[in-house]
């Protein structure tokens, strides 16, 4: 029987993944440390963005993933940013869905006919499978943060795989697949994470530029980040949940369309076929 994601998306062609393969450039962080990179250079800070006649238009690959065939490698460190083709940049969402302020992220992604990357945590995925079902249905790829945002370098392999899995179970269970992307809280990550997250068949993937909403800077210092930060390639971390995240839902109503006027491609990754 086909699953919900499986049944609404079923003869969706790849077209989308061809621009946006998922491959990604390594980063050179340590193992055991925040696997963070400095801003990819973009435009000068604050240069005028004219309007354009671009806009992303609705992609048609966003069919079930497929694993590569073979186990998925055991990374040494996390992938940072995307290498897909053109003005390509992706957008994450950290530690929801959280019913205050997903549904808003959600509607904003929406009026933009854009896609974007949620890594969850398995409590809030299990306490509101309505929006993680919503995630499915408008075509947002869903990555596992693990089950209650633990510090992984402090857990044994046992407890890290637990984490992962019970998060890849309710995944499966409301999404429609099992994850193939997976993200260490806090970016700490070890070797028993990329092991155990491989042994599952997920990749791993941190980010490009770091908003630090969850500090609560200000809305228009998470959109200077964001723009000042935009090149080809990014990977925008951002945060749904966790603290108060009214200026992450503001600022993605600022620099969103920002970006595709700049002529901006956003979209999400799609494991590598090989």
């Amino acid at each position: 029987m086909l699953s919900r994601r499986r049944a609404l998306l079923a003869g969706a062609a790849a077209v989308g993944a061809a621009g946006t393969a998922g491959l990604f450039g390594l980063g050179t962080g340590e193992e055991a440390v925040r696997a963070t990179a400095p801003a990819a250079p973009g435009p000068p800070a604050r240069r005028p963005l004219k309007p354009s006649a671009y806009r992303l238009q609705p992609l048609t690959g966003y069919g079930p993933s497929r694993a590569a065939p073979g186990r998925t490698p055991v990374r040494r460190r996390p992938l940072l940013s995307v290498s897909g083709l053109g003005r390509t940049m992706v957008l994450t969402f950290d530690d929801g869905p959280d019913a205050r302020y997903t549904p808003d992220i959600l509607d904003t992604l929406r009026a933009y006919d854009v896609r974007a990357m949620f890594f969850v945590c398995g409590e809030m995925a299990a306490a509101s499978p309505d929006l993680l079902a919503r995630m499915a249905d408008e075509g947002h790829v869903v990555g596992n943060h693990t089950w209650s945002h633990p510090l992984l370098t402090r857990l044994t392999g046992a407890r890290i795989r637990t984490e992962m899995e019970r998060t890849c179970d309710v995944i499966e269970d409301v999404y429609g697949e099992r994850p193939g992307w997976f993200r260490a809280p806090y970016g700490a990550w070890n070797r028993a994470a990329f092991r155990i997250g491989a042994e599952l068949g997920m990749e791993p993937l941190a980010w490009t530029v770091d908003t630090l909403d969850w500090t609560e800077p200000g809305t228009r210092t998470i959109v200077d980040r964001v723009t000042d930060g935009a090149a080809p390639g990014v990977v925008v971390l951002s945060h749904d949940a966790g603290g108060d995240r009214s200026q992450s839902v503001r600022a993605l109503r600022s620099y969103l369309p920002e970006l595709l006027d700049a002529g901006y491609r956003i979209t999400v990754p799609h494991r590598h076929q090989v």
